[in-house]
């Protein structure tokens, strides 16, 4: 460990994702000190669909970033098209009841990424990139977590009265690690992502395919780049890599995705792919919350949907929002909590009971969508079944609109009142205060 100490923190959040900066924005301008670890260098691309919900588009604004977003994002997704082999199916997305957030758009990770990390910084977060988590230990009020750098840096230990998990869906905390490599199955979902110019795609659509053991999405985002994503069964990519033995994983999944679906092989004529297919997983749908008793979770941290409804962004965003209610003492945004002096951070008890409260919220707010999201996964990965959805699709084409809906698409979410962040000298101690703790303005 560096000979400096440990450096205490009201709040440490490792990873730098959209539910940590999230996270640490609002933690930050309430008055924390706080650390966000990422071991990953930005900007990066990632396995993602990029679609923002139109009713993430306020919250975008109150973190900070709306402008930003508003001029860098895609065309407005107006419309849905169920893809299937040789046939496609259109319906109008349903519009949210707010200004100009009426519909959702795309941006690229490597872009939304950094706009909430800078805006994490700018409101007083330290930022510790590139850094990796080597170890945690302690309790509510009281862990340690233990990091070291790639660059050569002597290793760190910082000492957090909360700790927050937003690691995503590709990593675990060092506790988690054993129990993820146990176990494979056929039915293991791998992610696969490429982006593509000069696409026929229409802009302000959303395709959704069902394929033969997998599923997927097109999108328009920004800078006119096409963004296809799929998620394939490993029994299936194993038969399809059997075929094309010595072939790369990615051109395998695209010579997959053209011959099995019609709309990606109109859509990719003449297009012309921008950089690598880019691959992750396995995927591991569904709640994961107590996963490290103390420590609160965000994003894909607490729970991940099957992605083909693209509420993985809407989810992030979100469970932020839900954390920070509960860990600043706001129950609803007609109560901020900064009325007049930075927010106290929250001793070991009243962790204990936020947890209750938080993961009571979560649920409430998340569980419905998670489960319409593996019932849809499940229809389209079976193609009698989507022969069955594509047929009652065509009848009532408001089918399609009214999943959206049930997804969450239009769903508001109240923002909190975000004040900017208090100077340091302005920091009130904890209830249970130990040593004095250090500026958000700390270099990293």
């Amino acid at each position: 460990m560096s000979d400096d100490g440990p450096t205490p923190f009201d709040a440490v959040i490792v990873g730098a994702g959209p539910a940590g900066s999230a996270t640490a924005i609002q933690l930050a301008r309430a008055g924390w000190s706080v650390a966000v670890v990422e071991r990953q260098g930005f900007p990066r691309r990632k396995v993602c669909g990029e679609c923002i919900a139109a009713s993430n588009l306020p919250l975008l604004h109150a973190l900070g970033i709306g402008d930003a977003f508003d001029a860098a994002a895609g065309p407005a997704l107006t419309e849905v098209t169920l893809m299937a082999a040789d046939a496609a199916v259109t319906a109008a997305l349903p519009p949210a009841g707010w200004g100009r957030h009426r519909w959702g758009r795309a941006l690229g990770r490597e872009t939304l990424d950094s706009l909430l990390l800078e805006q994490a910084r700018a409101a007083g977060a330290t930022v510790l990139q590139p850094w990796a988590l080597q170890d945690i230990g302690g309790a509510p009020g009281h862990w340690h977590c233990d990091i070291r750098s790639p660059q050569g840096l002597p290793p760190r230990r910082l000492q957090a009265r909360v700790m927050v998990d937003a690691h995503g869906a590709w990593q675990a905390l060092p506790a988690q690690r054993e129990q993820q490599r146990r176990g494979r199955s056929a039915a293991d979902l791998f992610a696969f992502k490429a982006g593509f110019q000069r696409s026929a795609l229409r802009a302000g659509a959303i395709a959704v395919l069902a394929l033969d053991g997998g599923y997927g999405g097109m999108v328009v985002g920004d800078g006119d780049l096409t963004t296809l994503a799929c998620c394939i069964r490993r029994d299936r990519l194993n038969a399809l890599r059997s075929r094309t033995p010595g072939q790369a994983v990615g051109e395998v999944v695209e010579a997959f995705l053209r011959r099995e679906c019609a709309g990606v092989r109109d859509a990719l004529r003449g297009a012309e792919r921008a950089g690598p297919w880019l691959t992750a997983g396995p995927l591991a749908t569904g709640v994961r919350l107590d996963a490290v008793q103390g420590i609160f979770s965000v994003g894909n941290a607490a729970g991940e949907a099957h992605p083909i409804l693209g509420e993985g962004m809407s989810m992030a965003l979100q469970s932020a929002v839900l954390l920070c209610r509960e860990l600043l003492g706001a129950s609803s945004p007609s109560q901020p909590p900064l009325p007049s002096r930075p927010s106290p951070v929250p001793g070991a008890a009243e962790q204990a009971a936020m947890q209750r409260r938080y993961v009571a919220a979560w649920r409430r707010d998340f569980l419905p969508r998670l489960r319409l999201a593996a019932a849809f996964a499940h229809v389209a990965m079976r193609p009698a079944a989507t022969a069955l959805l594509l047929q009652a699709a065509r009848r009532w084409p408001g089918l399609l609109t009214q999943g959206a809906r049930w997804g969450g698409k239009v769903r508001p979410v109240e923002a909190m009142h975000l004040a900017p962040a208090w100077p340091a000298g302005a920091r009130v101690a904890p209830k249970d205060a130990g040593p004095s703790r250090p500026s958000n303005k700390e270099s990293a």
